[in-house]
């Protein structure tokens, strides 16, 4: 388990990587935009100040008239750029001629051949031999002299200063970049730890789950909204679980305390008859005896296997056709001489068609007629009424005469091996597993069975679903 959990990746570990990366990711498109804005201001701002001396050269060689005036025109350039250091400028005459060239002139050739006659509206960038940063522009601007060809000027400014900051100003981002992917690593880990707090409480208490503490439920209220439903979930599995283990333990509680009673008296009246020599005819009475009793377990264990296959949905019945009426018809004839023997009179009245298996129905119907003609008194009545809910399934309600079952037995007359009264636990023929098997038996055709008590009889009802014939026709159908 440990080799396992080590190999996995730890969510903790996954949050803060991935709150990491989009953090760090989002500080760097940050830095790259705001260093890309401030490059384009300083290009703009240097193309703003080219553009200006270029405009002022070409205003003085418009003024020039003569080639006297052209030879005086370096000086007025030199009144006009003091102040100045950072530019470079070149004049050249229209002949070829440098007429103007500050000291940090080293403009490259190809500005100077893509020179045209209005300011170019991106600067040319390179570097010196000294490895200074210029950005520069070239024009081809006319002198006033008439049919003269045009001069060119070319000016640059040293932008060292701005590649300094640039490159400070990346430094310091991808530092900054670094220390944020760190700091955001370490909040991210500390806030996936929090966040996750709730899934170790979780944890933590599915751990302390056991076999006795089945009725554990996890706090519903001190989950996040987004585990609520995760909580539910396990909520429900864990009371699903509690419920099948609590019906596992009764099941084998019960089916202990009913095999220990017919066990053990088997076990007394073996020890008893094998105290001494008895003849045969005694022992083939205690070997009818056991036989009785040992048929009543064997009866038992079915009733119970059976009972358990049908509360694990292991009972699918076979699905047919049939006549409620003439299956309670037949077992009135079946159960004709007992109740002759009572002096009890039958009855049915009504009609109903379902679909479902037919033996597991009759045996189900059976276990009701049985279990009245039983509680019926001499000379008493049992009717069985067919009929229409009103929710539209069928109605199977037998009634027998005789003294009302207590409400507070009502309930539970359909667990297993429950008898209203104690007494009658051996003197019974049966197991106390008749209602529980019907119960189980109209549960898997859908349907239900239940008790009531009247004035001076006691009342219980099958309900069936309808079968499809049986059922009136919708509307346009």
């Amino acid at each position: 388990m440990s080799n396992q959990s080590s190999g996995r990746q730890s969510l903790t570990l996954r949050l803060t990587l991935l709150f990491a990366t989009v953090s760090t990711s989002v500080l760097l498109l940050l830095g790259l935009l705001i260093g890309a804005l401030a490059e384009r201001h300083f290009v703009e701002q240097d193309h703003d100040l080219l553009s200006g001396k270029l405009e002022l050269i070409a205003h003085l060689l418009a003024q020039v008239r003569t080639p006297g005036e052209l030879n005086d025109l370096p000086r007025r350039l030199d009144d006009a750029l003091i102040g100045h250091h950072d530019l470079a400028v070149l004049l050249l005459a229209p002949d070829g001629a440098a007429l103007f060239a500050t000291p940090d002139a080293e403009f490259p050739a190809a500005l100077l051949k893509t020179g045209s006659a209005e300011p170019s509206a991106h600067p040319t960038a390179w570097k010196d031999g000294a490895g200074r940063q210029f950005r520069g522009m070239a024009l081809h601007a006319r002198t006033g002299i008439e049919n003269a060809p045009p001069a060119l000027a070319a000016v640059a400014t040293n932008i060292s200063h701005h590649q300094h900051f640039m490159g400070s100003f990346r430094t310091t981002l991808w530092s900054v970049v670094g220390l944020a992917a760190l700091a955001t690593g370490l909040l991210g880990w500390v806030a996936a730890r929090r966040g996750l707090a709730p899934l170790q409480a979780i944890r933590q208490g599915a751990a302390g789950i056991t076999a006795r503490r089945l009725d554990y439920r996890l706090p519903l209220g001190a989950v996040p909204a987004e585990l609520a439903e995760l909580a539910e979930t396990l909520n429900a599995m864990l009371a699903r679980l509690e419920s099948s283990f609590q019906r596992l333990s009764d099941f084998s509680s019960d089916l202990a305390h009913e095999l220990r009673t017919p066990v053990s008296n088997l076990l007394t009246q073996t020890q008893v008859t094998l105290s001494r020599s008895r003849d045969a005819e005694e022992y083939r009475e205690v070997l009818a005896s056991n036989a009785e009793e040992l048929e009543r377990m064997a009866r038992m264990i079915a009733d119970m296997l059976f009972l358990a296959q049908s509360e694990n949905g292991l009972i699918i019945p076979e699905r047919e056709p049939i006549d409620l009426a003439a299956e309670v018809g037949e077992l009135f004839e079946f159960y004709e001489a007992l109740a002759e023997e009572k002096r009890i009179a039958l009855s049915r009245e009504g009609q109903g068609l379902v679909t479902g298996d037919r033996i597991m129905l009759r045996r189900a119907i059976s276990n009701l007629l049985s279990n009245a003609i039983r509680h019926t008194p001499p000379a008493g009545w049992i009717r069985a009424r067919l009929g229409t809910a009103v929710d539209g399934r069928i109605s199977l309600s037998i009634a027998n005469a005789g003294t009302p079952i207590p409400a507070e037995h009502l309930p539970r007359l359909f667990d297993r091996f429950f008898r209203a009264d104690a007494s009658r636990r051996r003197a019974s023929d049966g197991a106390g597993l008749g209602l529980a098997i019907t119960r189980s038996i109209l549960a898997a055709h859908g349907g239900e069975v239940r008790a009531s008590a009247m004035a001076d009889a006691n009342v219980f009802e099958m309900i069936l679903p309808a079968a499809e014939s049986a059922r009136p026709s919708a509307p346009g159908r």
